[in-house]
């Protein structure tokens, strides 16, 4: 019900959930939301905590008021992402929101190194056995549920608006609920057995809070170091380039990412070398406008003629035969031959599957040497390119 009443407040004029304007005030309201939830949290278990002698409920305290912290790291990390491109990022502020994510990951490690210490402490040097009361597992319970209520909150929303941010705070608040019902149980054991658990169910608790941390961490530096793009999105954008009426083939897609929102990208498109340099200049501009009006990416088309002529045909069919036979995932672009004499040099690029593990200069001199093999007067100067996206296409 919250969600939709934040979605349809942001929205109500018509604008886009993904417009970076309504997503920093979404994820400042549910920053908000966070801090009063783990606020009010933490004063009531730190009451339960000492009321009852439990060194991991007063834990689990501390731990509601780090939450809060980082509900605080995630309000400001929406609002600065927000912020207006300028002289020095001329790419947006988008990735606060990323570096927000980390924060949050980084914090719940500190969170669950802290606890191992505490269960450590409590397991070597046991103190008064816990005391259990009605008033602390009502706390505990009611605790629990809010949780688990802003677990799937953050997980809803953090999906709809597309934030890694909400995400990991949906991930420590599932922490959450799973660290208090092991708490609670653990002090409903201990009270009938009367045998003191709460610093081995401590430190359980701590081990998985700090690999929970470490996927977050993980998960939150990929964009930041420049995680290879969705591969949905990489066939996307293939096919509605190779829609547009003249492109007969594409490479090179390189798709950066500056934040949510805040997408650059650069192609290359293969058009017929006789179609005259206008009418494939507007096929360029036709695509871009294309991205720009329905995806808000900002694509820069590279242009790239292809003779058709029936001996660069044979050639390139050649060619690329000659190459496959290397290894059947190679392909070939860029080719063009020069005419000198009775010689004849051609150049182009070959691009190598992420999956190639050989020596690149080695497959470069194989190459040539086959090539050289069966026509002796075709000099070839080979360009080794990488695979940043998806794997070139052509429409055939």
């Amino acid at each position: 019900m919250l969600i939709n009443f934040l979605v349809k407040r942001y929205t109500k004029d018509g604008k886009d959930i993904n417009c970076p304007e309504v997503r920093a005030k979404i994820g400042k309201a549910s920053g908000i939301v966070g801090i009063i939830c783990n606020i009010l949290l933490f004063a009531a278990k730190l009451f339960a905590g000492i009321i009852s002698f439990s060194v991991a409920i007063i834990a689990d305290a501390i731990n509601n008021i780090s939450d809060a912290s980082s509900n605080i790291v995630s309000f400001f990390g929406f609002k600065l992402a927000s912020r207006p491109a300028d002289k020095e990022h001329p790419y947006g502020h988008g990735r606060y929101e990323y570096l927000a994510a980390l924060t949050v990951a980084l914090l719940i490690m500190v969170i669950g190194v802290e606890l191992m210490r505490t269960g450590i402490e409590k397991i070597i040097a046991p103190q008064n056995l816990v005391v259990l009361n009605a008033v602390t597992i009502a706390i505990m319970c009611a605790s629990i549920i809010i949780k688990l209520w802003l677990c799937l909150f953050y997980s809803r929303l953090g999906k709809k608006i597309n934030s890694n941010a909400l995400i990991a705070a949906s991930a420590d608040s599932r922490n959450d609920v799973i660290a208090t019902s092991v708490v609670l149980v653990t002090a409903i054991i201990s009270h009938f057995i009367e045998i003191e658990l709460d610093g081995y169910m401590t430190v359980a608790v701590a081990l998985f809070v700090l690999y929970s941390g470490f996927c977050l961490v993980k998960d939150t530096l990929n964009p930041l170091l420049g995680k290879a793009p969705d591969e949905e999105l990489c066939e996307d954008i293939r096919l509605r380039i190779l829609a547009h009426e003249g492109v007969l083939g594409t490479h090179d897609l390189m798709v950066h990412d500056y934040g949510v929102g805040r997408q650059f990208a650069s192609v290359h498109i293969e058009v017929d070398a006789d179609l005259g340099i206008v009418a494939a200049h507007e096929i360029c501009d036709a695509i871009e406008r294309d991205f720009l009006e329905s995806d808000n990416l900002h694509m820069v088309v590279h242009l790239d003629p292809i003779a058709h002529d029936d001996e660069e045909g044979k050639i390139r069919n050649f060619i690329l035969g000659k190459v496959k036979n290397f290894n059947g995932n190679l392909t070939i672009h860029d080719l063009k031959i020069l005419r000198c004499n009775e010689k004849r040099k051609c150049f182009f690029d070959c691009v190598i599957p992420k999956e190639f593990e050989g020596d690149e200069a080695e497959l470069v001199e194989k190459i040539k040497m086959a090539i050289k093999l069966d026509q002796p007067d075709l000099e070839c100067e080979i360009t080794i390119d990488k695979n940043f996206a998806a794997l070139p296409h052509q429409k055939r």
